[in-house]
């Protein structure tokens, strides 16, 4: 049987936004659409560096251009030497297994917090390595272990598969907690982009089904709404980063889109690709939303930190004005970079530290 082929063709305008050359900047959020010294310096170099990986003909070419080592700065815990690592497979509900990445502080203690990490990539690109500073910094903690997900990816596995992975996977460690070494009921989802939305639904899929151990979510440059929803939710945030963002740097509107029509072509209402469309909240673990103010996801993010608010969930919301998206991958000298994953650290310290045994 011949292996089916996923072409990859982004489109020439925006199928689900408009794009207005008159629209004017939102009054809550438009000011964040202004860059910033630190990245207008070197926009356009970036502009031309990332556009060349978006000219690949299918999704196995693509995923390959953008299979990049990790850039990691003097500050960060080293893998192999502060940090230590290992790989195993983990069943899942179909029969089939997906790769785990376990990372461990050198001097991790027992029974430590558990970091279900979900990588970013548009549900279709990236691995192990897309946020590894971060992976590194989290488990540079003596108190954490970071396990990596390297969920099976969209096109070839669209949603609800990558959800599933990362559910079934999340259930495994609560099972094998002692061989990991953690506490089955101090448990952190965390995600950057794509990997922003799993984690956030992953803790939704976690309360709807009774599973219990969910301490706090951190939810980076998350995608919390089909855009082809937003317009039925304009009375109840503002959403205009995607019209106003449309051409971003990294991800744009066309390009995001790709990734969406990938995930789910149909694009129904569904809570657990877009939490935004959930009837409650209510329930969910602390929060911890990071975004970006030059990105079309910039408004969907905050909206998302208002509705867990409003639900009565412990939030805490951080933006960048004038950066892209994940820029703290990207751009890792500039001081809203260094800002980015002290927020991190310090979220993390303080839901260790509130849940610490015996406290």
């Amino acid at each position: 049987m011949a292996t089916k082929t996923y072409p990859l063709k982004l489109k020439a305008t925006p199928q689900y936004i408009p794009v207005d050359p008159n629209f004017k900047p939102l009054p809550k959020n438009g000011h964040l659409s202004k860059v910033d010294p630190s990245f207008a310096a070197i926009k356009d170099a970036a502009d031309a560096a990332v556009a060349g990986l978006w000219e690949a003909k299918d999704w196995p070419t693509f995923r390959k251009l953008w299979d990049m080592p990790a850039q990691i700065p003097e500050w960060c815990p080293k893998e192999g030497q502060e940090v230590l690592t290992s790989t195993r497979l983990v069943p899942v509900r179909d029969g089939a297994t997906v790769e785990i990445k376990v990372y461990k502080s050198r001097n991790v203690k027992k029974n430590a917090a558990l970091v279900l990490k979900m990588h970013g990539g548009g549900w279709a690109i990236g691995g192990h390595e897309t946020e590894q500073v971060e992976n590194l910094v989290m488990a540079g903690h003596p108190e954490v272990v970071v396990v990596s997900v390297d969920y099976r990816m969209a096109p070839e596995h669209p949603f609800p598969m990558p959800v599933y992975d990362c559910f079934d996977v999340l259930k495994w460690a609560k099972q094998n907690a002692s061989e990991l070494g953690i506490n089955p009921e101090r448990i952190i989802t965390a995600g950057g982009s794509a990997g922003g939305n799993l984690s956030a639904v992953v803790a939704m899929m976690a309360r709807d089904k009774g599973v219990s151990g969910i301490i706090g979510q951190m939810l980076n440059f998350p995608v919390t709404c089909h855009p082809k929803h937003m317009k039925g939710l304009a009375d109840k945030y503002e959403l205009g980063s995607y019209v106003q963002n449309h051409d971003a740097s990294v991800v744009n509107a066309t390009r995001m889109e790709l990734f969406w029509d990938a995930y789910d072509a149909e694009a129904n209402p569904e809570p657990y690709h877009s939490p935004l469309l959930a009837k409650s909240l209510r329930g969910l673990p602390p929060a911890l939303v990071q975004c970006a103010g030059l990105d079309p996801l910039r408004d969907e993010g905050i909206a998302y930190a208002e509705a867990l608010k409003a639900a009565g969930v412990e939030v805490e919301l951080y933006t960048y004005q004038g950066l892209p998206h994940c820029f703290s991958s990207m751009l890792l000298d500039i001081p809203q970079s260094r800002d980015y994953y002290k927020r991190v650290e310090a979220f993390l310290e303080k839901l260790v530290k509130s849940h610490r045994p015996n406290l």
